[in-house]
């Protein structure tokens, strides 16, 4: 006997919309629609960690999809710096105030601070 036989984690996983095994689904994917970045005012930061350490934060962004993920992406490749996003803002290591301001703003967004 297998550990989860006869549970709900032994069976293949199935659509939720017509029941058909994920592999054989034909269901169209479901776009999610996002807010419009020149609808958005972001709030940036730069705080303090431990051991000394800075980081800019961006705060009160809709997240959307995968859309926090992407502009993170985004940001840590302009910047040349890795970041995280912690509890819906996004953090970029580094003083990095003034590169996330400016490409924030050329994508559409409203900042502040």
């Amino acid at each position: 006997m297998r550990l989860f036989e006869g549970t709900e984690w032994d069976r293949p996983p199935r659509c939720e919309r017509c029941d058909e095994l994920e592999e054989e689904c034909a269901c169209p994917a479901v776009e999610v629609e996002r807010t419009s970045p020149q609808e958005q005012t972001a709030l940036l930061a730069v705080e303090k960690r431990r051991k000394g350490k800075f980081v800019t934060v961006v705060r009160r962004l809709i997240d959307e999809g995968s859309h926090l993920s992407e502009l993170l992406t985004r940001l840590k490749s302009v910047c040349g710096a890795g970041g995280t996003i912690k509890e819906g803002a996004i953090e970029i290591q580094g003083r990095q105030l003034d590169q996330v301001r400016t490409e924030l703003q050329r994508l559409g967004y409203r900042t502040k601070g």
